[in-house]
């Protein structure tokens, strides 16, 4: 049957027919890969956000399927699809950790930076060595964030207790670091290919970085053309956002005028 998306009748019998077939698809024939996809018709069409959470659960747990593995980790980090609930950081890591087992490169992402963040809930004990091997793994993935965020720790390098060090205090009264007291030691080589990479995969941020070291020569040789050929990169993908959101403000208005 052919659908006239225009009327507003044949859009409700085909969204409608479309949760029939996930439904169908999942429960009579078991892919997994239709069930990830029921719970996407429940959350974005549906708004219901309790059965799509129990869909990607069954669906990360009885199938081992990567990706809502992931979806399942974002609802317990936020409380959602549970009427009242608070999130649940620790549950939301297993499972973090499970997509990341699969191969997930957005689970890896997630799981790494829960593990080598300071400002992460206490939940998670801080694991930085074993956060850094989940980023590496996303990166290895070509997860753009994984790749920048890679960069940003091999730039300041990692200490083992950040707490003892007052960047603020008088130099004088300032405790040495030494290089046993970095986790991630401090390699702008190293920075720089994880900036490089991260920008190839268009990383907006990364590449604004890899301008600033072809133009200090950090990590690389110096190279104003290559530096400028960065920051040109860098404005471009800024004003592409800027014009992605417009459109979107304006697609918004026009669904919802005053």
């Amino acid at each position: 049957m052919a659908y006239d998306l225009k009327k507003e009748s044949d859009v409700k019998e085909y969204i409608d027919k479309l949760g029939v077939e996930y439904r169908f698809g999942c429960y009579s024939e078991k892919k997994p890969e239709v069930c990830h996809l029921l719970g996407d018709y429940l959350e974005g069409i549906k708004k219901d956000f309790e059965k799509a959470s129990k869909v990607y659960k069954s669906t990360c747990d009885d199938y081992g399927y990567a990706k809502s593995c992931f979806k399942f980790g974002n609802y317990s980090f936020l409380g959602k699809g549970k009427s009242g609930s608070k999130g649940d950081p620790k549950a939301a890591f297993s499972y973090y950790e499970k997509g990341c087992n699969l191969n997930d490169s957005d689970s890896c992402l997630h799981s790494g930076l829960l593990l080598v963040s300071r400002s992460m809930p206490k939940e998670i004990d801080r694991d930085v060595q074993k956060g850094l091997t989940y980023l590496t793994k996303s990166c290895d993935m070509n997860n753009a964030t994984a790749c920048f965020y890679l960069s940003g720790m091999h730039i300041s390098g990692v200490q083992s207790k950040p707490e003892e060090y007052n960047p603020h205090a008088p130099p004088a009264s300032q405790k040495p670091v030494k290089d046993s007291d970095y986790i991630v030691q401090k390699d702008m080589k190293k920075a720089f290919e994880f900036a490089y990479k991260a920008c190839e995969l268009r990383n907006m941020y990364a590449c604004a970085n890899l301008s600033q070291m072809y133009a200090r020569g950090d990590g690389t040789e110096k190279n104003e053309k290559e530096a400028e050929k960065y920051k040109k990169l860098a404005i471009e993908m800024q004003e592409e956002i800027k014009k992605q959101q417009q459109t979107l403000q304006f697609q918004q208005g026009l669904k919802n005028p005053q």
